[in-house]
């Protein structure tokens, strides 16, 4: 059964609207949780009823293999939610939080990448399975970094302390522009072999450039659409130039081999900042919020449909399955120590709230990103592992750490009233 693009986005746009509101009607779960959830039950259901013959699994199917889910999040919707985030923290809030931030997007990150790798290797051979080390690392890069779609839905819901709350969604928003450039330079070792494999100092090369080129085009970006919107005072022409920014700014990252997330969140902070204060009018700022947070909304509900539906695609062994369950512990204990260590050191001249560990640890999500990271390997039965594995451990971490993340925190005495939430976001 063959569906044309529109046909395919039609169907996904009813298809949420659909679960929000039986979300929204019964359920009252997160949004971007009750969604998830609907999505994977309709499709044990209608595997269900394949077995049955009472509905044609088949063709199915074959529509959501025509869905390139990588394609979609990480060259279409990513920039627009990274931006639609961004735009609404409070960019001096998070410049106070900026070296415990920066420390755990890099350094917690590939701290988080080593560990995972190393237990992963580990852990395969006790279940007769194996897989080079470099394709173990790579793993552990695509599942490392916290997930900024998730986390920025799932907190809304969760009332943590403001200073805790910064270091989470800014974590989450530059985490996953360096785990990309992390993976893409881990998957040139892995994907390659002797005389083609890239040497060292050319991977090193390329971090630099994908990294720091992405930090310096998001400045400029934020400036060049800060000055236009400070010249001019039409709402329609102004959320133009914001969503031109996104489109426009994405695709030159990727002609100049930058990494188009990290630029896009600079950006997003810039204007978010400068332009949202000082060169927008009360009007103007009015439409360009309800813009992107409608377009947000829309956005995340397409893609944790598509999460949930993802499992008819997938080749779920017993074997994978409990490499899954295993790796969920293991992706714990890497986040654990990838937060304690680097906190522990920064503790020596900061101080941070009580149980700061145990709420950064439960509250770092993993999401869409590295579902789309696992789903962009080659072709082949570490493919089909990783993926299944990735699978496993992104509907734990959004489901019942989603779930979990506001209860832990009243139960910790950190949840705070709804008013003390407010000043992370303008």
């Amino acid at each position: 059964m063959y569906l044309s693009l529109y046909n395919v986005l039609a169907l996904l746009l009813v298809v949420a609207a659909l679960f929000g509101y039986v979300n929204h009607r019964f359920l009252r779960l997160p949004s971007t949780i009750g969604l998830m959830v609907l999505a994977l039950v309709s499709s044990v259901g209608l595997v269900v009823l394949g077995r049955f013959e009472i509905v044609n699994v088949s063709n199915i199917i074959n529509a959501i293999k025509q869905i390139d889910f990588q394609t979609i999040l990480m060259q279409v919707m990513l920039s627009f939610l990274l931006f639609a985030g961004a735009i609404h923290v409070d960019a001096q809030k998070l410049g106070q939080q900026r070296v415990p931030v920066f420390t755990m997007a890099t350094v917690g990150m590939l701290l988080s990448t080593c560990l995972v790798g190393s237990m992963l290797y580990w852990l395969l051979p006790q279940f007769g399975l194996s897989l080079p080390f470099m394709w173990c690392l790579l793993f552990g890069s695509l599942i490392s970094p916290t997930d900024p779609i998730a986390v920025l839905g799932i907190l809304k819901e969760a009332r943590i302390p403001k200073q805790l709350e910064i270091s989470i969604v800014g974590e989450s928003l530059f985490n996953d522009g360096v785990a990309v450039v992390v993976f893409v330079s881990l998957a040139q070792f892995a994907t390659t072999t002797g005389e083609a494999a890239p040497e060292g100092h050319n991977i090193g090369t390329l971090f630099l450039q994908e990294a720091v080129g992405g930090l310096v085009l998001g400045a400029v970006l934020g400036y060049v659409g800060y000055r236009m919107l400070r010249s001019i005072d039409n709402y329609q022409v102004e959320v133009l130039i914001t969503l031109a920014l996104v489109t426009g700014g994405t695709a030159l990252a990727t002609a100049l081999h930058t990494s188009g997330p990290l630029a896009i969140v600079v950006a997003g902070l810039i204007i978010g900042q400068q332009g949202r204060q000082l060169g927008m009018s009360d009007t103007t700022r009015e439409y360009v919020d309800k813009f992107w947070e409608m377009l947000d909304e829309i956005l995340n509900a397409i893609l944790f449909v598509l999460i949930g539906f993802e499992i008819l695609v997938l080749r779920f062994e017993t074997v994978y399955l409990l490499v899954g369950l295993c790796t969920i512990v293991i992706v714990l204990l890497a986040r654990l120590i990838a937060v304690a260590l680097p906190l522990r050191l920064l503790n020596l001249r900061r101080s941070f709230p009580q149980h700061a560990v145990k709420v950064l640890t439960w509250g770092g999500l993993r999401g869409g990103i590295s579902v789309a990271l696992a789903l962009s390997l080659p072709d082949g039965e570490a493919r089909e592992l990783l993926v299944a594995v990735t699978y496993v451990v992104v509907v734990f971490s959004i489901i019942v750490q989603g779930l979990s993340i506001g209860p832990l925190v009243k139960r910790l005495g950190l949840s705070v009233a709804p008013s003390e939430t407010e000043p992370l976001q303008h």
